[in-house]
């Protein structure tokens, strides 16, 4: 005999589109996305990624350590910081620099960071913005604590996190999860879905049709979004931000994406990825696809794009120049700045080494 059990629940995920990979518009733009608008967004993209090219050079010739590159993933870092209000705060992992340059942090600011030298966290403007995460998914938790401080005071802000797709694997993006749906947090994930966790596919994380989906377990909203369109990400990432802010609780967003370089300069994504699949990715790219609608639409022309690439290329080789001018961090400096008072132990260990430091001075 058949058994009959009732549905207790259901669930769907949208998947959010305005400008497709031939540019052609697939629904309507928003009120606010003039031309303006489009123009700005795609300045700041191109921006990136001239600063992207930059980093790994740096890199690549000994100016710098370890970076991670943003290359097509350039539209949801730039919608990001395009849709935060200043008084929001984001807690970032390690490939924001679009919203991060938007919010005042500036290029050497950045260059420092991955150069080694910690002073690149101490930013001048969004001084309560947290600085670049390496450790994976922590952000997460950071952020639903920044969340939980601005409910607490009755504040209408917004704290956002982003993450890669292999990060939605960690205990810690899940207990954050938990966190925001059972408090009602005023609090935005967003996922950078760019396929690859370093050398693992997406189809290789997690069992799960779609990465938005995992929000229903902490009991909220996910939405999942053209992670190559621009103006669809500032619209959904607009939306979460509003609806937080008035004390609807959070969303999260996945931005389907596709991480074009290797994961970072240390890795070399040829030895997992095939040629075809790259070349297949690189014409979804999100700067190709806006330049070809305003090319299309006449808000944009070549003699634009030709200065905006030199203003590109100069105002980084500024950056550059400011960045390998830096004074270099005294000994003192890696003791100094993580506890009020230097223990016992710590204190020890900075005198060995200003001794070690002096006695190689003198060899």
């Amino acid at each position: 005999m058949e058994v009959s059990f009732p549905v207790v629940a259901n669930f769907e995920v949208t998947y959010h589109q305005y400008l497709n990979e031939n540019s052609e518009v697939t629904h309507p733009f928003p009120s606010y996305m003039t031309p303006d608008v489009l123009r700005f967004l795609y300045k700041e993209m191109v921006l990136v990624r001239t600063f992207d090219t930059k980093a790994i050079n740096l890199q690549r010739t000994g100016k710098m350590g370890t970076y991670p590159s943003i290359l097509g993933q350039e539209a949801v870092s730039v919608a990001i910081g395009h849709a935060m209000l200043k008084e929001d705060v984001i807690a970032p992992y390690y490939r924001d620099q679009g919203l991060q340059l938007q919010r005042g942090i500036t290029m050497v600011d950045i260059f420092r960071y991955w150069g080694g030298d910690e002073r690149g966290s101490d930013f001048r403007h969004s001084r309560e913005d947290f600085p670049i995460c390496v450790p994976i998914a922590t952000q997460c938790l950071h952020a639903a604590g920044i969340a939980k401080a601005f409910q607490y005071r009755k504040q209408p802000r917004v704290a956002v996190t982003t993450i890669g797709d292999g990060g939605t694997s960690k205990g810690d993006f899940y207990e954050a999860l938990n966190l925001a749906g059972t408090w009602n947090l005023p609090l935005v994930f967003i996922v950078n879905n760019n396929q690859w966790a370093i050398s693992v596919h997406r189809s290789n994380q997690t069992g799960t049709l779609t990465i938005a989906q995992k929000a229903i377990a902490g009991g909220f909203a996910g939405v999942q979004v053209d992670g190559n369109d621009v103006v669809a990400v500032r619209q959904v990432v607009g939306d979460a931000l509003e609806k937080a802010r008035h004390g609807h609780g959070p969303t999260l967003i996945e931005a389907i994406t596709y991480r074009l370089g290797d994961h970072t300069t240390a890795d070399d994504a040829n030895r997992y990825r095939s040629k075809e699949e790259v070349q297949s990715a690189w014409t979804k790219e999100p700067i190709l696809r806006l330049r070809n609608y305003l090319m299309a639409h006449e808000f944009w022309d070549n003699e634009r794009e030709e200065k905006l690439i030199a203003d590109c290329q100069a105002e980084v080789a500024q950056a550059v120049e400011d960045y390998i001018q830096t004074p270099r961090q005294t000994l003192g400096d890696i003791f100094d700045y993580t506890y009020e008072t230097l223990p016992p132990v710590l204190a020890e260990q900075k005198a060995y080494a200003s001794r070690f430091k002096e006695k190689a001075h003198h060899d």
